[in-house]
């Protein structure tokens, strides 16, 4: 089971070292697009590499709405803590 802060930190992780992201930018309210200048290909990669992170599929349609890093947290923490 993961918490908040430990999805958190795991996409932190992600974004910078797969996506050059500046750590200084990666807050739980930065948004997606806005402030980490990330497309929808990105969405789709950091999706994927976070699959392999928890070790749990994840369902795009989950992240459909996603548009900051909290919702990105809020809805992996909802998977991994469902599945378990």
């Amino acid at each position: 089971m993961h918490t908040k802060e430990e999805i958190f930190n795991i996409i932190k992780d992600i974004l910078v070292k797969d996506f050059s992201c500046e750590e200084s930018k990666i807050k739980t309210d930065a948004k997606l697009v806005e402030d980490l200048d990330l497309d929808s290909i990105d969405a789709v990669d950091l999706i994927v590499k976070l699959q392999s992170k928890i070790n749990q599929k994840v369902d795009p349609e989950d992240f459909k709405q996603i548009r900051t890093l909290q919702d990105v947290v809020d809805a992996v923490e909802k998977i991994v803590n469902n599945h378990h």
